[in-house]
């Protein structure tokens, strides 16, 4: 497949031969489980004497609770996801993995038809209304811990509006956003594509904004597993690492390779979508259902020479943060000996030398976000502290799934 396979290889004999010949995995109808896709069908993990059992999940609680019991040996999971039930949250507590980053950027919030019709298209419009129509609305995210839900109430207190005490949450598994949409029972979503397209095309609502909005490059999805896995299979996580950052480097080798991932996705065994509800969006082209379209410069990345891959602690700790300011956890945690334990960044580095992907040199990362903040990982406490907007005392948010 590529040059470094007899390298690679190397990994798969003798006593660094995996321990298990077959793993069941799981994952979310979502764009942005392609790479885990790719590596179980397409060849990239058999080299390694590994195969990989594909299971799809309905919802991210399910998920969730399938990885920490052992039904799922591991997952596309939510970065929040795993470092909720490393620390407790909404969970019993369990000690947890991420083995490498399967993505960045690629989330987009929409709104309905309503609020459009109402001429509620921009964040300011939104703002107003939010404050004065007496009325509260109502926005779904796909698990109060998840991504989605740090990357909506992010992007919402950026523009003034409090995500606890101005709206309404509700949980919404992924594939049945655009259902309840339709429904009327929200009024918008934060979700993984294509389900933001998805609503495009159906006519539903428009994309108001997307994550890389909020975050250029921002963490999203890991391969996350327990760090009993880790430490009971170490060849076999690092195999699967192997496979996975195999296919993440295909599926960007050109723009033919992201179209047949499209296709592949589409099936009625993964997303499950119209091909083309996943393939603009996934080559970058955005259409927001007010009439703008664009190239997006910052649209779902897999690998970018190793970039995307790399699970930084900085990536880990700002979920915690996050955690932090809207009183999902009530006291700072020891944000970086936690990011330490959880981030798998010794068995990453083995796994991306062998194929001579590039390790970035440091652990942890800078970004400036939408409010202008930057997040370097640096003061993880102070950082937390220091957003205007942030949970008051007893307001924190239910951290489980209704």
């Amino acid at each position: 497949m590529n040059d470094s396979l007899p390298t690679a290889l190397a990994w798969v004999n003798g006593s660094d031969a995996p321990e298990l010949n077959s793993i069941d995995v799981g994952f979310m109808p979502l764009t942005d489980c392609a790479s885990l896709i790719v590596a179980a069908t397409q060849g990239f993990s058999q080299p390694y004497g590994l195969n990989i059992q594909l299971r799809r999940q309905t919802s991210w609680s399910s998920l969730r609770d399938n990885l920490v019991n052992g039904e799922l040996h591991a997952a596309h999971s939510l970065y929040g996801l795993v470092y909720a039930a490393q620390l407790g949250i909404g969970v019993a507590a369990q000690d947890m993995a991420v083995l490498m980053g399967l993505n960045q950027n690629g989330q987009s919030i929409n709104l309905s038809t309503a609020l459009q019709q109402a001429g509620v298209i921009t964040p300011e419009a939104l703002d107003r209304h939010t404050h004065q129509s007496g009325t509260k609305l109502t926005f779904a995210q796909t698990l109060p811990t998840g991504n989605h839900a740090m990357w909506l109430y992010y992007w919402l207190a950026s523009q003034g509006i409090h995500p606890l005490e101005d709206v309404e949450s509700v949980v919404v598994p992924p594939p049945k956003m655009v259902e309840h949409l339709k429904a009327g029972r929200i009024d918008g979503f934060c979700v993984g594509e294509p389900w933001g397209a998805s609503a495009v095309n159906q006519r539903l609502g428009f994309t108001l904004a997307t994550s890389q909005t909020i975050w250029p490059d921002h963490p999203e999805k890991v391969l996350g597993c327990s760090l009993a896995f880790v430490e009971q299979y170490p060849n076999t996580a690092r195999a699967l690492v192997m496979a996975v950052l195999e296919a993440s480097r295909f599926i960007e080798g050109s723009l033919d390779n992201r179209r047949s991932a499209a296709q592949m996705l589409s099936g009625v065994d993964y997303v499950n979508a119209p091909v083309e509800d996943i393939e603009a969006r996934l080559l970058g082209h955005y259409s927001d259902g007010l009439g703008h379209e664009w190239q997006d410069h910052h649209a779902v990345s897999f690998h970018r020479n190793g970039e995307v891959n790399m699970p930084y602690l900085s990536d880990g700790m700002w979920f915690m943060t996050q955690f932090r300011r809207w009183g999902l956890l009530r006291e700072d945690p020891d944000y970086l000996a936690v990011a330490r334990q959880v981030q798998q960044l010794d068995l990453y580095r083995q796994a991306a030398s062998a194929l001579s992907i590039e390790v970035p040199s440091s652990p942890l990362r800078s970004s400036q976000l939408i409010d202008g903040k930057v997040w370097d990982g640096r003061d993880p406490a102070g950082y937390a502290r220091s957003f205007t907007l942030h949970a008051l005392a007893g307001a924190a948010p239910d951290a489980n799934e209704h």
